[in-house]
């Protein structure tokens, strides 16, 4: 497998490959190729069982670059030989060199197509020849959204080789909090024991929106809904491009000047996602583009309710609106505002709504189905190949 990041660095689709290759052992060997920024890290590493071999690189130099290319060039000539399928997970510049490698030794390459806007055709087409020319060498396309899949098919690209599969959640670790274990969570995180808290996990992007949550919370401030804590979990800093770090001082500032900064929280970059939402009221993704939202998933599989932008191919392909969560126009920060306070009032529908997302995520996106769906993707290629 082929990522841009791995434990303990974060990326949905590391968080895949990392979920999924612990339920491969014993059916397939999974060896994992990363890039990291982290400089740190050990080059070869040994994740839960699982060999990993990173490729450092500070995206700041162009010295770094040029090394981690020669390391990855070594590193993929070892990898490739000795194995049956290349699987890569989104596309970047990189894919460019895996492909090549891979076409010289005759491996099958699967690749999953997780970030809507990035791993699209035409988005891709954009980036050059080599860049379409990698994109289009799969064999296997795995999509984790029927956005994603459309986008491909609207391309021209042929049916028969892009399966729809989507993200897959650790339904055990990802799991409702009882009452007690939700009020211990609170003294641990630090968090009023009554108050409702809003949660949203997420790095700081214009993407990803965390302003306009930020604004229908303080709209409420002055209603019912006056004492709900909003917590951010994620990155508000960041070397990675998409990260724009002027948003959250903006939100402090703002927050300071209505009087209600002590409600605003920041948990930056974790690993404990789950116990941000086992300790939550309520759940909210206010993007503007995602792919397959594991966050969103991760939030309904501990029975939370979730309000979510209505992202079409998305977030409406995984809530149905008012039966499993809610679904409300990207952008708009006075709808959002109306649908927490809803939800916050309501103690009935947080419940109802809770429960009917815990068990959407049961029957379609467990990680075990998810990994079932790999195994059958890998046994199709040898006839794809030819």
């Amino acid at each position: 497998m082929v990522t841009g990041a791995y434990f303990p660095e974060i990326s949905s689709g590391g968080v895949q490959c990392q979920n999924i290759a612990q339920l491969l052992r014993g059916r397939a060997e999974v060896e994992v190729l990363t890039t990291s920024v982290d400089q740190t890290l050990a080059r070869h590493d040994t994740v839960d069982g699982i060999s990993v071999t990173r490729i450092r690189v500070d995206v700041r130099s162009g010295l770094s670059k040029v090394r981690a290319f020669r390391r990855m060039v070594i590193d993929l000539m070892r990898l490739v030989r000795r194995s049956d399928i290349i699987h890569l997970h989104g596309y970047s510049t990189k894919n460019v060199l895996v492909t090549a490698i891979a076409k010289m030794f005759r491996k099958p390459i699967v690749m999953s197509l997780h970030t809507a806007g990035f791993d699209e055709p035409e988005a891709i087409d954009r980036q050059g020849s080599l860049a379409l020319w990698a994109f289009l060498s799969a064999d296997l396309y795995l999509s984790v959204s029927p956005g994603l899949v459309q986008t491909y098919l609207a391309a021209g690209l042929p049916a028969g080789r892009i399966l729809l599969v989507p993200n897959g959640i650790d339904i055990d670790r990802f799991a409702p909090a009882s009452e007690s274990e939700r009020a211990a969570l609170r003294t641990q995180l630090s968090l009023p024991p009554s108050a409702p808290v809003v949660v949203c996990v997420g790095f700081f992007s214009a993407d990803k929106q965390p302003r306009v949550l930020f604004d229908a919370w303080l709209s409420l401030q002055a209603s019912a809904q006056s004492g709900a804590v909003l917590m951010f979990v994620g990155a508000t800093r960041s070397d990675y491009f998409e990260v724009d770090d002027s948003i959250a001082p903006a939100m402090v500032a703002d927050a300071e000047r209505a009087g209600v900064a002590d409600r605003l929280r920041f948990a930056g970059v974790t690993h404990d996602v789950p116990l941000y939402l086992r300790a939550a009221d309520l759940f909210v993704l206010p993007s503007r583009r995602e792919g397959h939202p594991v966050a969103l998933l991760e939030a309904m599989a501990c029975g939370l309710p979730c309000v979510a932008s209505r992202l079409p191919g998305s977030t409406d392909a995984i809530i149905e609106h008012d039966q499993n969560g809610i679904l409300t126009p990207p952008g708009d920060a006075g709808e959002l505002a109306r649908h927490i306070a809803r939800v916050l009032s309501d103690e009935t529908l947080r419940a109802r709504l809770g429960t009917a997302a815990r068990a959407t995520i049961t029957h379609r996106y467990s990680s075990g189905n998810v990994a079932d769906r790999w195994m059958e993707a890998y046994a199709l290629i040898p006839a794809l190949a030819r």
